[in-house]
């Protein structure tokens, strides 16, 4: 840990990227991606002024590294926003025609009914949303959300047509414990349980779209928020098994599959945690609410 001593289809992709056990093979590719999980923050005008700024940033920005929506995998870095709920139609709108794609922070696994204060995948992907974050440790803390719910949530926004971020990590507690693996493995084991990647779609993977089925972010719970973040070489053994995992519970290579790190991700670290061979991309909390900073981060990671 940094001051303990501790150590999807829509979007483009890069030159091959080295990496461990499962990786597809040589010519595997996987897609740089950048997103920004607003949580509970910013108003309408503030949302609007920042998807202006976004888009201003991203058009002086090197067109090699930012790159629209595209099936070419030697594409650059896709870039991702989860704003809180009523923000998504406006952000939507404001973004549209640019490189930048729109996700629900969460959802319920069904696809209608008496739910109040949820809301459904066929809403987000009418609301003009390609993505889905299932299971952030703020939703499992704050709500008690089980790997089983949040499993059904993730087969929910696949059979809809949205790419599930599925988020996996330690407390502090787990990890002074030794118990780091061992949560890992029963996270993304049991969220990747009823996804189409392991009930049945081995065709389609096997035919190299493993990339589009799901991206998995890995995201220390010790660091979301803290200041403190992983070190490269941390992050890294953390990606490693995440990506052995994946090939063990879905039976496929999981070399396309776009692993995420998480956790006070900032300009000043992204630069070491994105050089680690298994570290594809970011899921950006508070760094990801100022546009310069987002901005920054992905220059560094295209």
């Amino acid at each position: 840990m940094s001051g303990e001593g501790g150590g999807g289809p829509h979007g483009g992709g890069e030159a091959p990227r080295g990496g461990s056990a499962g990786n597809g093979g040589p010519g595997a590719r996987r897609r740089r991606i950048v997103a920004g999980n607003w949580k509970m923050h910013l108003l309408g005008a503030a949302a609007a002024a920042y998807c202006a700024e976004l888009r201003r940033g991203l058009a002086a920005a090197d067109g090699s590294a930012l790159t629209p929506a595209s099936p070419d995998p030697g594409a650059g870095v896709q870039v991702v926003l989860f704003p809180s709920f009523p923000l998504i139609p406006a952000v939507v709108r404001d973004l549209a025609g640019s490189e930048v794609e729109v996700g629900g922070q969460d959802l319920h696994p069904a696809e209608r009914g008496a739910h109040t204060g949820d809301v459904s995948a066929p809403q987000l992907a009418d609301a003009g949303c390609r993505w889905a974050l299932c299971g952030h440790s703020e939703r499992r803390r704050d709500h008690g959300e089980s790997d089983e719910l949040i499993a059904r949530k993730l087969a929910a926004a696949a059979r809809h047509g949205l790419t599930p971020v599925l988020c996996v990590g330690e407390t502090r507690e787990q990890r002074e414990a030794g118990e780091t693996f061992a949560v890992l493995e029963r996270q993304l084991r049991t969220g990747l349980a009823s996804h189409p990647a392991a009930a049945g779609a081995a065709v389609a993977l096997a035919a190299g779209t493993a990339a589009a089925l799901v991206v998995v972010a890995y995201e220390p719970v010790w660091a979301i928020g803290t200041g403190l973040t992983a070190s490269p070489e941390t992050a890294q053994e953390a990606h490693d098994f995440l990506r052995r995992g994946i090939c063990s519970a879905t039976g496929v290579a999981a070399g396309g599959v776009t692993l995420l790190y998480g956790g006070s991700v900032t300009p000043a670290n992204a630069a070491g945690l994105i050089a680690q061979p298994d570290v594809d991309g970011f899921l950006v909390g508070g760094a990801s609410l100022d546009p310069g900073q987002f901005l920054a981060i992905i220059a560094c990671s295209g």
